[in-house]
């Protein structure tokens, strides 16, 4: 159980140390379908829309990085569609 914990903290720890530096997967869920992906890696944003994403959200060109805060990115998209979009990690 001690050496299960160790490697949670050891993961946890590189995950922080490296975040910046390693590339960041999100897949962009609307009413638990995956309609798109946000792609962070060296310091650069790419948000990529499905085909079955709604046009509402594949025509966004605003702002993709928000001071690094996804919660407002999420928020901004739900406006625009007019219902909830979530923002999961995936691991790379």
């Amino acid at each position: 159980m001690l050496a299960f914990a160790n490697e949670l903290a050891s993961r946890a720890a590189r995950f922080v140390l490296n975040s910046a530096d390693e590339p960041q997967l999100w897949t962009v869920v609307v009413r638990g379908r995956v309609v798109g992906s946000l792609v962070r890696e060296a310091g650069r944003s790419r948000l990529a829309w499905f085909a079955n994403a709604d046009r509402r959200l594949a025509s966004y060109r605003g702002s993709i990085d928000a001071d690094g805060e996804l919660d407002t990115l999420a928020t901004v998209l739900s406006a625009r569609l007019g219902a909830p979009v979530e923002l999961q990690s995936l691991a790379v």
